[in-house]
């Protein structure tokens, strides 16, 4: 599914208008045909495809994160994937007040940076890796990992933001990234280690344990590089879920 496969955007179309749409064949912007709505719904989505070519062009997640629904921004995931930040932090608790935040992965263009605590993780490098970004996946990120990082190092985490656990509630998936993993075939390296490991592993490494630290960077890598494996699962399923009957554009 790729943004120029919607329509939903436009004022006064909804998912019943868009499946009439694409029921007809007119699964992408470019095959628009006036015949297919009324009259004002037909000048609304030439309007909305005009702008939102320039946009598309111009690579403004920001347009498309604000006119789609907030249930259906995993379809700017095809558009924005290359340039896309995963990331997934470790703490050391579930409250900013008075836990730490121990580590950050993040995983772009192929590459994973890990940024630990005492040594490299700040406000600056987190800025560095995340201003940029057009599009932000995490796991549970809207509810705990961005706030969480805002309220630790004082940053903005305000880029438009696909944070999967919503779109696998929509397949039907339940339970932590873990579990879904397992769900969906996803495997990786240490199964057995979970968040709470990783609470322990930082606090042996603080008792001088390096090889700690490793295991901990190693978990914290593997969370965060599967996000982009979750994330292009998810979203061909849900892909197949909304052309379902339908002739797919992809």
């Amino acid at each position: 599914m790729r943004i120029e496969n919607s329509f939903i955007p436009v004022r006064g179309v909804g998912e019943k208008t868009e499946r009439q749409l694409w029921e007809a064949g007119i699964t992408h912007w470019d095959e628009f045909e006036r015949s297919a709505v009324g009259e004002t719904t037909a000048d609304r989505i030439e309007t909305y495809i005009a702008e939102a070519t320039d946009r598309l062009d111009a690579g403004d997640s920001r347009y498309f994160d604000a006119s789609f629904p907030s249930s259906e921004r995993w379809r700017l995931y095809e558009n924005f994937r290359e340039e896309a930040c995963f990331f997934d932090i470790e703490t050391t608790g579930l409250d900013s007040s008075y836990a730490d935040v121990t580590t950050v992965s993040i995983h772009r263009r192929g590459e994973t940076t890990t940024l630990v605590r005492g040594q490299d993780l700040s406000a600056e490098a987190l800025r560095e890796h995340l201003a940029d970004a057009p599009l932000l996946v995490s796991f549970n990120g809207i509810r705990f990992d961005a706030p969480f990082l805002e309220d630790s190092f004082g940053i903005d985490v305000d880029a438009p933001h696909l944070d999967l656990m919503y779109p696998c509630k929509q397949l039907g998936f339940s339970g932590g990234l873990k579990q879904i993993e397992k769900d969906v075939g996803i495997e990786r390296d240490r199964p057995d280690l979970s968040g709470r490991d990783a609470v322990r592993l930082w606090r042996q490494y603080e008792r001088g344990d390096d090889e700690a630290l490793d295991t901990l960077v190693s978990y914290n890598r593997d969370d965060t590089v599967n996000l982009r494996t979750l994330a292009d699962d998810v979203s061909s399923r849900l892909h197949d879920d909304v052309f379902a009957d339908v002739q797919s554009p992809l």
